[in-house]
């Protein structure tokens, strides 16, 4: 069992990146499962900030390999994208990222359609990042879509984009603005120049078991945007927890050794869908404001509210997380009260879990725990002792709720400040 696998627990934008990227410094091998380039980690190293979509995190460290594995959709300009920009930073990827060639391709055709079915949903749109990733995967569902190995055909290649393309024609019309040519001509370029990082993931990930290299899975997005267990269909279009990584990567359930779950010190949320302990007033603008809580992605404003320990323990319901990572404890340094749910209750009755229902999870009543805040900096704090005793009363409330241990502590945006129990 050499394998570490670091999941969201709420809804996203928990700062599993910082997470991932300490981890490896002691990984031979990074892997993305699942998600494609709407997911997005920001690290801080070495004086430089660095934004991550669908490359995984790993490429900072300079002697890991990195995966994009078959559960994963790729829109593959912006693979070169990111890339680049990476480049530009001084960072050598030779030999270092590759992509599954089982993997689907996300092509400029499904992120047009991405925003036609965000219009068609009006009032109860997802939210989506516009991306493509839910066109992407529902083209693989229905056995019609393009996976990273057929792109070296281009006859074949330009017979499956014209057949997606007057599919979706059909049921939009001229609200459809696409040059299907164009885009097939551009493959014809960009499928040489994608054609040496293209492998076959199986013998890569057999190859690293047998040797017991460390091996680092990096989570996109959050249990709570799971597609069978979040707030559907307030979710992403993947399985984002850990049934996502054991199909979207040739690991085996064997080769886990550590499943943990990264938890932000308050609850976040971008895009649509009920969020219960969402705070629309001075605490929750003050959360957004110190949090900095803007997407990587989008720059969208994320929603913001208190910790809400039922999602987190149902997410470890569903994950079986052996730790948790807290992240942005520092966030919290400056309120004089702090809120933390412990349950819900629908009709004068508490629930066992969180609801699979929407319009149940829109009536309840929030049940909370006060706690006194510290009112003292923890930026920076590297060993719990650190900690101001409210802080570290704090944790340990969230770990006796969730039955999990509280193993990492972040105590700002920097690499350094992370507290490792």
């Amino acid at each position: 069992m050499t394998t570490t696998v670091v999941c969201g627990a709420q809804w996203g934008d928990e700062g599993k990146g910082k997470l991932v990227d300490i981890l490896c410094s002691s990984a031979q091998l990074c892997c993305r499962a699942q998600g494609g380039n709407n997911a997005g980690h920001t690290i801080v190293a070495n004086g430089n900030t660095y934004d991550f979509h669908i490359l995984p995190s790993g490429l900072v460290n300079p002697s890991c390999v990195n995966l994009i594995g078959s559960g994963c959709v790729v829109h593959v300009p912006s693979f070169f994208k990111e890339l680049e920009a990476l480049a530009k930073h001084g960072l050598d990827y030779s030999d270092r990222i590759f992509v599954s060639d089982r993997a689907h391709v996300v092509f400029d055709l499904h992120q047009k359609v991405d925003g036609l079915e965000e219009v068609e949903l009006g009032n109860a749109l997802i939210g989506t990042t516009k991306k493509g990733i839910g066109p992407t995967y529902s083209t693989k569902m229905t056995r019609s879509g393009v996976r990273v190995c057929d792109l070296f055909d281009q006859e074949q290649l330009a017979g499956k984009i014209r057949r997606l393309a007057d599919a979706y024609k059909k049921r939009f019309g001229d609200l459809l603005q696409y040059d299907v040519e164009e885009e097939i001509a551009r493959y014809k370029d960009l499928s040489e120049k994608l054609k040496p990082f293209v492998i076959d993931q199986v013998p890569l990930l057999k190859s690293a078991k047998e040797q017991k290299s460390a091996i680092l899975v990096e989570g996109a997005n959050a249990l709570m945007l799971d597609i069978d267990a979040g707030s559907y269909p307030f979710v992403t279009s993947s399985n984002t927890g850990l049934g996502g990584v054991l199909t979207g990567l040739s690991l085996g359930w064997r080769a886990i050794r550590e499943v943990i779950g990264v938890v932000k010190a308050y609850t976040t949320r971008v895009g649509s869908g009920p969020f219960p302990t969402e705070q629309f007033n001075a605490e929750g603008e003050k959360l957004q404001s110190v949090g900095r809580e803007f997407g990587v992605t989008t720059g969208r404003k994320r929603r913001c509210g208190w910790l809400d320990l039922v999602v987190v323990r149902y997410s470890h319901d569903n994950n079986d997380y052996t730790s948790l990572n807290l992240t942005k404890l520092d966030v919290l340094d400056d309120f004089d009260t702090l809120k933390v749910a412990v349950s819900y209750e629908y009709q004068g009755v508490e629930l066992e879990s969180f609801p699979a229902n929407l319009d149940v999870l829109d009536k309840v009543d929030v049940k909370y725990q006060e706690f006194p805040g510290w009112k003292t900096p923890t930026t920076g704090a590297k060993t719990w002792n650190d900690l101001p005793a409210n802080a570290q009363k704090y944790i340990q409330f969230i770990e006796e709720f969730v039955g999990v241990p509280v193993k990492y502590i972040g105590t700002g945006p920097g690499r350094e400040s992370m507290i490792v129990r």
